[in-house]
């Protein structure tokens, strides 16, 4: 019975530690926005990357998303941004939750107050 709970054990995929955004900016021109997000996470390959990055508000509203269509195996961390982005006026901080392509959105949340 102790080698089919090892068996178990080892048959369990590990979960690589979850996207961080590490650090954001905000550009209002117009009525538009820009988000520029650095992520960090540890990228194998193809086979396993942060993909992509949203911005909610401060209800949990998606108002945008970033996907990233490769890996950054040997460029850690990397920035990309989204333009194009309605932030309703008023709103006073945005958030920002990454995505790996096999384990998914984060548990966590980058928060940024508005200029």
């Amino acid at each position: 019975m102790k080698h089919l709970s090892l068996l178990a054990l080892l048959a369990t995929p590990a979960l690589a530690d979850a996207p961080v955004v590490e650090r954001a900016t905000a550009t209002h021109t117009g009525s538009t926005w820009t988000i520029a997000v650095t992520l960090s996470h540890p990228d194998t390959g193809w086979d396993h990357y942060a993909d992509g990055w949203e911005v909610l508000d401060e209800t949990g509203t998606r108002l945008g998303v970033r996907d990233l269509l490769h890996p950054h195996v040997t460029e850690q961390p990397f920035t990309r941004s989204l333009s194009g982005i309605a932030i309703p006026k008023g709103t006073g901080s945005i958030r920002i939750r990454a995505r790996c392509q096999v384990d998914g959105w984060s548990d966590t949340t980058f928060e940024m107050p508005l200029p």
